[in-house]
Order: C-alpha cells, then structure tokens, then sequence
C-alpha cells in the first residue's frame, strides 16, 4: 500500500443512469460512496466484513448489516457493493449510496443495479491494482 489513506475515483461509461464511485482506504479498510441521477444523497449505507464461504470454507465471502433511511431504496446496492467488494478484497467495507431519478421504473431500476455491479468491478479492478 503506497499511503495510509488513497482514494480511488470510478464511472460507469454509459450515459444513460450514470453511477459514481470513490473508494478511500483507510489503513486496510475502504471506505465507499455511490452517487448518481438528480438528487445524489445519502439513503442507505452496509458494512461488510468478510468470511470464509458457508459452502466452501476456502472461498472467501462477506456478510454486512444495512442501515436504510426511511423512504429509500439503495439497501440492496449497499448490500451487493460492499459484500461483493469485502469478500473480493479480504477487508472490512463501508458503503453508502444516494441514487436517485424521478418516475423509475421497475426496468429502469435493473439498469442502475446493473451499473452498481459495474462499479462493483471497477472499484475491485482499481484497488487491487493499487495493492501492487
């Protein structure tokens, strides 16, 4: 690790519900924010901490708790990054996200998980490069 504390900065490349990211390392810890559409905000944030795997104790998963602000829907993508990046990289994880656009649609809401799963491979693809 080059410092004690790096930030990493991430988007998706589509126009169309664009998602960002920046990753800070604090020691071996990350810690994460998600933004995107009219109103960027805080409306949910996980904390994950990795595991070995239930099913294969030589697979490494993560578990996280989830705090929700009433009113808002970003639980599940707080969940998915931070599990996701916790596991990926072997470290505690701290996500919180405010996505929003007005009048979504259930279809429309698919595409900005889908671009919370291409954060989740940014992100891992940048901090792992900063490890070496």
């Amino acid at each position: 690790m080059k410092s004690a504390l790096h930030r990493v900065t991430v988007r998706t490349p589509e126009s169309d519900y664009t998602i960002e990211a920046e990753a800070v390392r604090i020691g071996t810890d990350i810690l994460v924010y998600i933004w995107g559409g009219e109103r960027p905000h805080i409306g949910a944030v996980a904390a994950a901490q990795p595991r070995p795997s239930l099913s294969d104790p030589n697979k490494t998963s993560a578990t996280a708790s989830v705090l929700t602000y009433p009113a808002h829907k970003e639980d599940s993508a707080v969940k998915l990054v931070a599990e996701a990046l916790a596991a990926r990289l072997s470290t505690n994880v701290v996500v919180t996200a405010g996505i929003h656009w007005d009048n979504l649609r259930a279809q429309n809401i698919d595409v900005v998980m889908d671009r919370c799963r291409e954060i989740i491979d940014l992100l891992g693809r940048a901090l792992e490069q900063e490890e070496k």
